[in-house]
């Protein structure tokens, strides 16, 4: 009889010890009091061949050890030929661990989460999405039409569908047929957190972006770049490149701006977000450098939420008569990262304006601390 119990006791904890054993162990840390649900980490592709140099590219899964279950996965190049990281997309619990294991075998089909393309039959649209939200910037064809505009644009969604292709298909993104629609008007300001040199306290508007490059295409990550021509800001000549990339599961971009200019002294620049007529509700947090934004409810097409954090000191927060302003500096040719996006009340997750300010406060805490992710 224990015989036979030292027999189950083998085969029920072989697995465990078959997993102990295995190269490619990945461990992801949350050492903050917040719940990280369906957030992309990413993993030094160098540092996974450290551990495990025999993978196959075309034939490995990651599987949680928990649920055994395989983790969605995105080799991502960022632009370059060699595979830079490897992106996950996990769950882990406030003060928890997750641990992941690579293995052979086929990976699953997994779900397209994210995606951007240039739309040359829309006036040299650049628009890109992921399964909460989605976003357009303006190019070169717009600059001489009526409707031309400077900021970035919102297309509010209600789907994890991608939607991009088919509403310019259709030409009636701004019908809601039942996956949402893009009623947000940007005009001749920053509309949904873009950012401009301030100087002499004036916004320095550059034309539209008139080059783009995609860099990486989901399904867990797009990350693509838009190129503005030299403009003059004041008397300083500026041009600008900007990186954007979008995680799925994320209501906000990150995006990297770096200037280069015509002036040896720091460049102030500033990041805005258009107002509404009517009461909205404002959230200015100058010191960790958040500011939020819950505009009136726009008739039957709902309320959305706006909003931006800056990773720089922020000098000054203020509201005018047409947006509210986030300034803050950067040097030249030096990357400026801040993060921006925006919410629907209609998609059901975010519906008011506490639940959006704690969602702009909790990301900023996020990023203060990561998740750490260790391969062994």
């Amino acid at each position: 009889m224990k015989y036979t119990k030292r027999i189950y006791l083998y085969f029920l904890f072989l697995p465990l010890m078959l997993l102990s054993q295995t190269k490619g162990i990945i461990e992801i840390q949350n050492n903050s009091d917040l719940n990280r649900s369906e957030a992309v980490v990413a993993v030094k592709w160098e540092t996974i061949l450290a551990h495990y140099p025999q993978i196959d590219t075309t034939n490995f899964v990651v599987i949680n050890a928990s649920t055994k279950k395989q983790v969605p996965y995105q080799l991502e190049h960022q632009g370059l030929p060699g595979i830079q990281n490897l992106l996950l997309q996990v769950s882990v619990k406030a003060r928890g661990t997750l641990r992941l294991s690579i293995q052979k075998g086929k990976p699953i089909v997994f779900q397209t989460k994210t995606f951007a393309r240039f739309v040359p039959e829309r006036m040299d649209d650049f628009a890109w999405e992921n399964d909460k939200i989605a976003f357009r910037a303006y190019g070169k064809a717009l600059e001489k039409e009526k409707d031309n505009a400077y900021g970035l644009d919102i297309w509010v969604k209600r789907t994890d569908k991608m939607v991009i292709n088919e509403r310019y298909k259709l030409r009636e993104y701004h019908i809601d047929h039942g996956d949402g629609m893009d009623y947000y008007h940007v005009g001749f300001s920053l509309g949904a957190g873009n950012m401009a040199p301030y100087v002499n306290d004036t916004i320095r508007y550059s034309a539209n972006y008139h080059r783009w490059k995609i860099l990486d295409n989901g399904p867990l990550r797009s990350t693509f770049k838009l190129e503005y021509d030299t403009w003059d800001a004041s008397g300083i000549k500026v041009s600008c490149i900007r990186t954007i990339s979008l995680d799925a599961g994320s209501q906000l971009n990150k995006i990297e701006n770096v200037y280069t200019y015509s002036d040896s002294k720091a460049l102030p620049v500033v990041v805005g977000i258009i107002k509404r007529q009517g009461a909205g509700a404002i959230s200015l947090n100058e010191k960790e450098g958040v500011i939020g934004y819950w505009e009136p409810t726009h008739g039957e097409d709902g309320t959305t939420g706006v909003g931006a954090i800056l990773t720089t000191p922020v000098k000054n927060t203020l509201v005018d008569n047409k947006q509210l302003l986030a300034i803050t500096e950067t040097n030249n040719n030096g990357a400026i990262v801040y993060y921006t996006g925006a919410a629907w009340d209609k998609a059901g997750k975010i519906t008011n304006e506490v639940q959006w300010f704690e969602y702009l406060n909790n990301f900023s805490k996020e990023l203060k601390s990561p998740l750490v992710v260790s391969v062994k």
